[in-house]
């Protein structure tokens, strides 16, 4: 019983959030575990994804000046006409562009029980001026094994039982491990969720992605090499688990030519 409601609760970190998808977090209202105030113009390409009351339910980045990339978990079900693109702040109170999406592109294989191909894009009506504050990331071309010095931005939830939004962007330093070192890190069922077109970052305890993080930017000497997805919330000492970047990075291109 005890591993099955983490299971539901891992699922939620990237199921969009809303309290129709989990129940037992109604009042989901989301930080990154043992995040540190992210400096202004430090992460110019997060997004903040909110619906129409403006509502944050998962982050993303911008890939250029019409498309930003995304969980799968955080679009399917979600009409572009309820999806609003936060650009340009590092607060979600004040500051920033609201661009209206007018289209969400899900990963034709993404599977919702496993997350496998976790990874979607949405375009915005209006191009978003990339200026200032305000600026694409590059997407990773080349596989990366192990990586130290990475950063997860977004706007999760500081710890499972704090359910406050913050204001402000945060962010946590990390570092990418092996595919061979994240699976042996879990057990049954998890470690069969440890497919190779993911990767995993390693964090001391009380640190990680949270509720809330799904769909934000893993990024490594300057490139984008993965999505936010699922993980043992929050900050328990298990990987926090991404959609690899190289691995959908044709397909992610094919999508988004402006």
């Amino acid at each position: 019983m005890y591993k099955l409601s983490i299971l539901l609760v891992s699922l939620c970190l990237g199921l969009s959030f809303a309290s129709r998808k989990c129940p037992f977090l109604a009042n989901g209202q989301q930080r990154i575990a043992g995040g540190t105030d992210a400096a202004d113009g430090q992460f110019p390409y997060q997004v903040s994804l909110r619906d129409q009351q403006l509502t944050h339910f998962c982050g993303g980045a911008i890939i250029n000046n019409r498309w930003v990339i995304t969980a799968a978990s955080c679009a399917v079900e979600r009409e572009p006409s309820n999806v609003l693109v936060l650009t340009g702040t590092q607060r979600l109170s004040t500051g920033g562009t609201n661009h209206q999406a007018d289209r969400i592109i899900v990963h034709p294989f993404f599977n919702i029980l496993t997350l496998e191909n976790d990874v979607a894009v949405i375009r915005v009506r209006t191009p978003i001026m990339l200026t200032g504050d305000t600026a694409a990331i590059s997407m990773a071309s080349t596989y990366l094994s192990i990586g130290y010095g990475a950063f997860i931005s977004g706007w999760g939830r500081r710890a499972i039982d704090q359910p406050a939004f913050p204001d402000w962007l945060q962010y946590i330093t990390t570092t990418i491990i092996t595919h061979t070192e994240c699976q042996a890190r879990f057990e049954s069922p998890y470690d069969d969720r440890i497919v190779t077109s993911v990767l995993c970052t390693s964090n001391p305890p009380g640190e990680g992605a949270c509720l809330g993080d799904a769909g934000s930017p893993l990024v490594y000497n300057g490139e984008l090499h993965g999505v936010v997805s699922w993980s043992i919330p929050c900050g328990m000492g298990h990987p926090d688990v991404h959609s690899r970047v190289t691995s959908h990075r044709a397909w992610v291109m094919v999508h988004t030519m402006v």
